[in-house]
């Protein structure tokens, strides 16, 4: 019995445990203090200016995406490129409604921020499970968008009246931290992919180690703040992700060996 076959239920019984967790741990209720980030430094008339402007690095990812990948959808990822176009529109509008967040950090406009990271975690979702089961994920990608809106519509609304709830939002975001690494393992992805999507995942794991660090991190960069190195760490992540995704070969390449993963796609680049 191969390993597939063996773990199948794996994922399903995760998600399961996960959403089970988080109904018996009750509702998270976002911190009191959270728009009270450590930069405070306006520049060119730019409030928390490093909050604010350290969020570009999200659209130039997101357009160096779109430039090199899209060209390529129908013979790179015919089957998942609806569910990466979701991820790099949500990393282009991150940078929109994050920084639009930052420059008067409220409730109102963090619900700006946090749409756009869930579209975005959701698209990826669906793109490493089409890679996976070699299955189209137009269907699954708005599905999850709907989900990743529903997520934070949940915590919004509730935050209106007192009584916001972050558990499905994180639950998105902790699926796919979880999900993608088992899925790749379970259906062989070529060892790059593997590595290069766990290296995006710690990265973004010491992006929020750093946002709840944010105060005591400043103290010691100044200007440089936990929120702004946050910021960078993510976009650091979605860099080391579409940097993937860049270096694939055409999906009619074979993928019998990580060996022979890997070489189509340093041949596509030169002559992409």
């Amino acid at each position: 019995m191969d390993r597939c076959s063996r773990y199948r239920h794996l994922p399903l019984l995760l998600t399961l445990l996960l959403i089970a967790a988080a109904l018996l741990h009750g509702p998270i209720a976002q911190f009191e203090n959270y728009h009270a980030f450590a930069d405070q430094l306006t520049l060119l008339g730019i409030p928390h200016f490093c909050d604010v402007l350290s969020n570009l690095g999200f659209a130039v990812v997101a357009l160096w995406g779109f430039g090199r990948l899209a060209p390529r959808r129908h013979t790179h990822f015919p089957l998942s490129w609806p569910g990466y176009a979701l991820f790099l529109a949500g990393l282009l509008l991150t940078a929109l409604g994050s920084g639009w967040y930052h420059l008067a950090p409220d409730d109102h406009r963090l619900l700006w921020d946090r749409l756009p990271i869930a579209l975005a975690c959701a698209g990826l979702l669906a793109g490493a499970w089409a890679d996976c089961r070699q299955r189209d994920n137009r269907l699954l990608a708005v599905l999850l968008g709907f989900a990743a809106l529903a997520a934070v519509l949940w915590w919004y609304i509730g935050a209106l009246q007192g009584r916001g709830d972050l558990r499905p939002y994180l639950l998105l975001q902790g699926l796919a931290m979880l999900l993608i690494p088992l899925w790749q393992w379970l259906y062989r992805r070529p060892r790059g992919e593997r590595l290069a999507f766990v290296a995006a995942f710690a990265l973004y794991g010491l992006a929020r180690v750093a946002e709840l660090l944010d105060h005591q991190l400043a103290a010691l960069l100044d200007p440089l703040t936990g929120h702004t190195l946050k910021h960078l760490l993510s976009t650091a992540a979605a860099a080391v992700i579409v940097a993937q995704l860049v270096r694939r070969g055409p999906a009619a390449a074979p993928l019998a060996s990580d060996t022979a993963a890997v070489a189509p796609s340093r041949h596509s680049i030169r002559h992409s």
